[in-house]
């Protein structure tokens, strides 16, 4: 072996290697703790959130200690790969209570949380809005593309989740979301897999705002619905715009759901373009006989493409979370 040959081994090596080091700085994870007791890096998530940029070629892990924070945040468009995970679902708890009529705020202004950037991931986490019964009071806001929640809380009454972004993809995965009224609602298209939907009074789990050119809305995938003492009229959903999406797929419904299923929002026009649809959902919920006329009905090739996050979450850029 000449020493041009060596030469050229010991380069091509040094490549290898600086290429390794390049590529395992990229996939770092630096994690900030945040603990309200003065032992993590931050006291409060706001102040965290303040350190994240979007020009980070790392991923960067909020590691939020046990706490009820009082906090109203966003986290801004520029925002990305990011993860905010709470020590325990049940413990880890951010809270506010604003709500729409406050100070004319609107629906949008009433947030808790409000998620603008993308590729953001949360766990173990609580997110409420504690105002209680006044009208709609978000707790979770999301108008970017490819957030994920895993084991996540949504608490609040009317208008708990509010997934805006036509274009949004969400994916949600044993969580837990509950309210009044619309609880779940928006124009965004999301995945709900075993996930636990709670009704606390007679009225709509959900109310899509789906677009005509969005061709999924919302699918709720071996979720769970209950509903508190006394409810005998839950709807699964009303249409807040006229192409409202919603499929309810090998879930488990209570007797609690009105045997009508859905509802027109007052008008006969969205009867013919709103596309809602159940297939082998489970519990004294789930008798079809009574359900409205204009319902969707599901075959299993339309329900097996509904629930592959391959399909529904297919865009220009695709998304299997």
């Amino acid at each position: 072996m000449n020493c041009h040959t060596v030469s050229r081994l010991i380069l091509s090596a040094l490549f290898l290697l600086s290429a390794t080091i390049v590529f395992a700085a990229t996939e770092s994870i630096h994690t900030i703790t945040v603990a309200q007791d003065g032992s993590g890096d931050y006291n409060t998530v706001g102040e965290a959130l303040k350190k994240v940029r979007g020009d980070m070629d790392y991923t960067t892990r909020i590691f939020i200690k046990n706490g009820r924070y009082h906090e109203k945040l966003t986290l801004n468009v520029t925002a990305q790969n990011l993860i905010i995970e709470g020590e325990n679902p049940d413990s880890t708890i951010i809270t506010y209570d604003d709500y729409a009529s406050l100070r004319n705020m609107g629906t949008s202004g009433s947030y808790t949380f409000k998620v603008e950037g993308n590729n953001i991931t949360f766990r173990n986490i609580t997110v409420e809005n504690a105002a209680g019964p006044v009208g709609q009071a978000v707790a979770m806001f999301t108008t970017g593309d490819c957030i994920k929640f895993f084991n996540c809380r949504f608490l609040g009454n009317q208008d708990t989740l509010y997934t805006g972004g036509r274009l949004s993809r969400l994916y949600f995965e044993n969580c837990y979301i509950e309210g009044t009224t619309d609880f779940i609602f928006g124009a965004a298209t999301a995945l709900f897999n075993k996930c636990h939907i709670h009704g606390k009074i007679n009225s709509y789990i959900t109310a899509a705002s789906t677009s005509s050119s969005n061709p999924i809305g919302y699918v709720f995938h071996k979720c769970k619905v209950t509903a508190a003492p006394g409810v005998d009229a839950l709807y699964l959903g009303r249409p807040w715009r006229p192409n409202a999406s919603t499929y309810f797929i090998e879930c488990e419904l209570p007797s609690s759901i009105h045997p009508a299923g859905w509802h027109n929002w007052g008008d006969a026009a969205n009867e013919t373009t709103a596309r809602y649809g159940e297939y082998r959902c489970t519990g004294p919920g789930s008798d079809e006989s009574k359900r409205v006329k204009w319902r969707k009905k599901l075959s299993a090739e339309s329900a097996a493409t509904l629930i592959n996050p391959d399909s529904i979450f297919a865009r220009t850029l695709r998304w299997n979370p």
